[in-house]
């Protein structure tokens, strides 16, 4: 239960301002279907995550070790400071396709989340915990609890809620993961 937990926080606070909840923002705009966009963003979602926490199980079977305890460790660091820079909406891609709201949505928010801080904190998370099923869950639903706001609410949710203020509580969290880590690492 705890990977699911930790990994359903870190990424809800992590995606808050983050581009691809500006993608969310901008197709909620742009086609005004919340159901198909939200179905998108879950089917994309579970994809990439899926994908990103099983690199990080057979990363951690492969490079067992306090060195990769180590870079874990770094991981969560590096993403606590990307966790401060604020994406911008310039970012975004601009094209639709033809499929219609919902592929057009699990495309987009596919291809937009690959390396992306929540896609490397998800094989961090997967790494850390050892969990493929646990921490995808977890990961998808931390990216649902951030989105469902932004589908439903557009560009008013972003004037509720203090982005700066969420960005410099995820980076702690991820600093927090990143500490924890490092002290098993040491006291291995």
């Amino acid at each position: 239960m705890e990977p699911i937990l930790i990994s359903t926080l870190v990424v809800a606070l992590a995606e808050i301002g983050d581009r691809t909840q500006l993608l969310a923002m901008v197709l909620a705009t742009r086609f005004r279907r919340p159901i198909p966009i939200l179905a998108g963003i879950l089917a994309a979602t579970l994809a990439n995550h899926g994908l990103a926490a099983t690199v990080g199980y057979f990363a951690a079977d492969l490079l067992k070790g306090r060195w990769f305890q180590y870079v874990v460790a770094a991981s969560f660091f590096a993403t606590a400071a990307w966790t401060l820079v604020p994406d911008k909406e310039d970012d975004l891609p601009r094209e639709t396709t033809h499929f219609g709201v919902f592929l057009t949505t699990a495309i987009a928010f596919f291809l937009v989340e690959m390396g992306d801080k929540t896609q490397i904190a998800t094989i961090s998370l997967a790494a850390r915990f050892h969990q493929i099923l646990l921490v995808a869950i977890g990961t998808t639903l931390g990216m649902m609890a951030a989105n469902i706001p932004a589908v439903l609410l557009g560009e008013a949710a972003t004037r509720w809620v203090p982005l700066k203020a969420v960005r410099i509580g995820a980076a702690v969290l991820f600093a927090a993961l990143g500490v924890w880590t490092l002290f098993e690492a040491i006291h291995a």
